[in-house]
Parts: C-alpha cells; sequence; structure tokens
C-alpha cells in the first residue's frame, strides 16, 4: 500500500494510492497520516476501507504531493553506510554506524523546491532508503523484532551543505538541517510490499546527468541491524524517520567537485518507491 498526503502545504490531505494510481481519500479515516495514526493500527484501518470500497476517488489533475508523513518526531541518519560512498570522500569503512541527527523541520514534499543556504558553495545531493518507524521501539533483542517496528519505507533526499557540515563545526548538524534540505516521498510504501529492504536500486541524476546508480545490498548496515542498533541508544517513536545512508556519486566525491547551483535539477529514485524531483533556488 502506497500512502501519501496530498495538497497545498500546510494544507495536506491523507490520501492512498491504489495499484492503477488512483488516489482515493483518507480523510475518512485518519486527519493526517503522522506518528499517531501509524500507533492506532492506521494502516490496517486503511487497508480494511479499501477493501470495503468506502473512500472516495481524489482528482490528482494539479495536486501537489507532500511529504507522506506530517513532520516526524525525529529524523535520525546514518552516516558512511556504503563501502564506495566511505571510499569517495577518503573516510575508513566504520566499525559501527556513524549516527547523527536532522531536523525534522527540513521535510518537504518530493517535488518541493529546496533552497540553496546563503552564503553556501557547497550543496550536495544523496539519494537514501528512509525507514519509517510505526511501533514504539526500545532495546530490541535483533533483526526479527527490528523488522517488527517499521512501517514502511520511502525515498529520501538528505541534501548537504558540505562546509557547514565538515570545516565550521566537528558535529554534522550545521550542514544537514538548512530549510527545505529533505525532500520526502512521493509516497510511504508499506513493508508489506517493499519487501527486502536490501534489494533496492537507488539512482539520481543532476540536470540529467547519472551520478549516482546503487544498490541497498551494498549497506554496510543493513536495515534490521540499523534499526535494532539505534534502539539500544534511543527510543524510537511511531513517525520518526531514520536515513540510512547513500552510495557513491555525490559532489562531494567527484572530479571537479561540481556542488548543486540555483537552478540546478536534481532527480532521484528507489526501486518500488517511486521518484522525485526538485529545482534548486537561493534562499
Amino acid at each position: 500500500m502506497k500512502l501519501l498526503r496530498v495538497g497545498a502545504t500546510g494544507e495536506e490531505r491523507p490520501a492512498v494510492r491504489t495499484d492503477e494510481g488512483r488516489l482515493l481519500d483518507l480523510s475518512s479515516v485518519t486527519a493526517d497520516i503522522d506518528g499517531a495514526f501509524l500507533a492506532s493500527d492506521g494502516i490496517d484501518r486503511a487497508r480494511a476501507a479499501i477493501a470495503a470500497g468506502t473512500l472516495p476517488a481524489l482528482d490528482a489533475e494539479g495536486l501537489r504531493i507532500g511529504p507522506p508523513l506530517a513532520r516526524p518526531g525525529k529524523i535520525v541518519c546514518i552516516g558512511l553506510n556504503y563501502r564506495d560512498h566511505a571510499a569517495e570522500t577518503g573516510a575508513a569503512i566504520p566499525g559501527r554506524p556513524v549516527v547523527f541527527m536532522k531536523d525534522p523541520g527540513t521535510v518537504v514534499g518530493p517535488y518541493d523546491q529546496v533552497l540553496v543556504p546563503r552564503g553556501s558553495v557547497k550543496t550536495d545531493w544523496e539519494v537514501e532508503l528512509a525507514v519509517v518507524i510505526g511501533r514504539r521501539a526500545r532495546y530490541l533483542d535483533g533483526p526479527p523484532a527490528a523488522r517488527a517496528v517499521i512501517a514502511g519505507y520511502a525515498i529520501s533526499h538528505d541534501v548537504s551543505e558540505r562546509e557547514f557540515q565538515l570545516e565550521y563545526s566537528s558535529q554534522w548538524d550545521l550542514g544537514k538541517s538548512c530549510e527545505t534540505f529533505n525532500p520526502l516521498g512521493p509516497w510511504l510504501v508499506t513493508a508489506d510490499e517493499v519487501g527486502d529492504p536490501q534489494n533496492l536500486g537507488l539512482h539520481l541524476s543532476v540536470n540529467g546527468v547519472k551520478r549516482q546508480d546503487g544498490h541497498t545490498r551494498d549497506m554496510i548496515f543493513p536495515v534490521d541491524h540499523i534499526v535494532a542498533y539505534l534502539s539500544q541508544y534511543m527510543v524510537l517513536e511511531p513517525g520518526d524517520v531514520i536515513n540510512t545512508g547513500t552510495p557513491a556519486g555525490v559532489a562531494l566525491g567527484l572530479p571537479g567537485t561540481p556542488y548543486l547551483r540555483p537552478g540546478d535539477t536534481v532527480e532521484l529514485s528507489v526501486d518500488g518507491l517511486g521518484s522525485q524531483a526538485q529545482t534548486f533556488r537561493q534562499a
């Protein structure tokens, strides 16, 4: 099942996309798609409403697609989680997941504009698989327990400003938390539909030039491990998002470091999860 939110910014309504590509209004099931919806068996309730045939259709013409979750509780990110990406940045392969946080206010829709920060000269792209937590998780005891708390997956664009991230502070937060720096969506695909999260291709191009073409099987730490690991150090709540890292091909690691400029367009996709496209503008 593909869950999404449609409408103007701040006025999104919950919806579901059918296998035939139709949009159905979920407003009779929930006011929004958020942590409370996930925690209250909202996915099962949405399935029941679809099966009952009671959901009205939405006219998708001209409808903006917003992020598939109302503001996440937190965004937890895993850095350097692909061997080829660690190599291109000159970093050692980490022995434990590299964990940092990203401001949940960075989340925007998959086709919204992204702003190049004022003073930025090193704005970079990163296509990632996002994990959405569906049940409260603490001290999980292994992969099966981790799988049980995952509601689904989405495409995440972990936009980064490398000078802010790597040169201005020993922490990465400054370069990760600029406004609009986390397009998410277009939809949240439930875990049962995705199947094995380690069997997904990730793709990204800039102005039509392919830059990233990776695969989740190349993760250093797979999804199940990441979720169980994080639960040893923080409580994961329904509606939390985990960005699981990016493969090689970011501007930081390319010859000439072709960082993003206003007017550039980035297109990205993950197998089975849809696609995104953003045009960058000056903040």
